[in-house]
């Protein structure tokens, strides 16, 4: 993503702006102007770099594009660890509602559950402990990075039809 920039703050496309000598520019200078228009109005073009992953940094723009980022906490109520363990619940729940029926069905009138369906929700406790485990176990904030980045710490298993 760009952005624009004049005597030290931004401008932005498709909007007018005044220059330091009282100059209203039409808000089509964007579409209009060649680069060499834009360079003689001292209109410079920034580039933003992108930020690492949110739910571990917290990020924010330097004045050149680059980007300055500080880890959240990784523990307590409120941090990163115990979000990811949340999710993982929260998902876990989700798929786990998907066949609650069965289990539903037994208490009530007992009715067999589905050795699959038993089979698949065994499975999906088991890729939930492992993730919670992963991730309390993880040492710092690029350990948790790695676990995201691999993309096995919410690859459930699927049901066999």
């Amino acid at each position: 993503m760009e952005i624009y920039k004049v005597d030290g703050r931004q401008i932005h496309a498709g909007r007018s702006w005044v220059d330091s000598a009282g100059t209203r520019h039409p808000k089509t200078w964007s579409a209009q102007w060649s680069a060499e228009e834009r360079k003689a109005k001292g209109i410079t073009t920034v580039v933003l770099q992108p930020f690492p992953d949110d739910r571990l940094y917290m990020s924010s723009h330097n004045d050149d594009g680059s980007v300055a980022s500080t880890p959240r906490a990784l523990d307590g109520e409120h941090g990163v660890k115990a979000a990811l363990i949340a999710e993982v619940k929260s998902q876990q729940g989700a798929l786990l509602a998907l066949t609650d029926w069965q289990i539903i069905r037994k208490a009530d009138n007992s009715k067999a559950i589905d050795a699959k369906v038993n089979s698949w929700r065994t499975a999906i406790r088991v890729k939930g402990d492992s993730s919670e485990t992963a991730i309390s176990n993880a040492a710092d904030t690029a350990a948790l990075a790695t676990l995201l980045n691999a993309g096995t710490l919410f690859d459930w298993p699927e049901i066999d039809d």
